[in-house]
């Protein structure tokens, strides 16, 4: 049986906070950093996080996020 991919959230800024979504469903809400790099992955649920803008986001206008970040 195939399982979903990752999320991918696009981010506005280099500080973002990840509990896994779906309330008592997903985990301890931590603090991630990507210092120097414009992507981080959670590693308690695996969402990467990518920062709008950078190369690694696609070429077109990147999706709105719902997800707050501290710049």
């Amino acid at each position: 049986m195939p399982t979903q991919p990752p999320e991918t959230i696009y981010v506005a800024g280099k500080r973002v906070s990840c509990d896994g979504g779906g309330g008592a469903l997903g985990h301890p809400r931590v603090w991630l950093e990507m210092g120097e790099e414009t992507a981080i992955e959670c590693p308690y649920c695996s969402r990467l996080y990518i920062l709008k803008g950078s190369k690694k986001a696609p070429a077109e206008e990147t999706p709105p996020s719902d997800i707050s970040a501290d710049a």
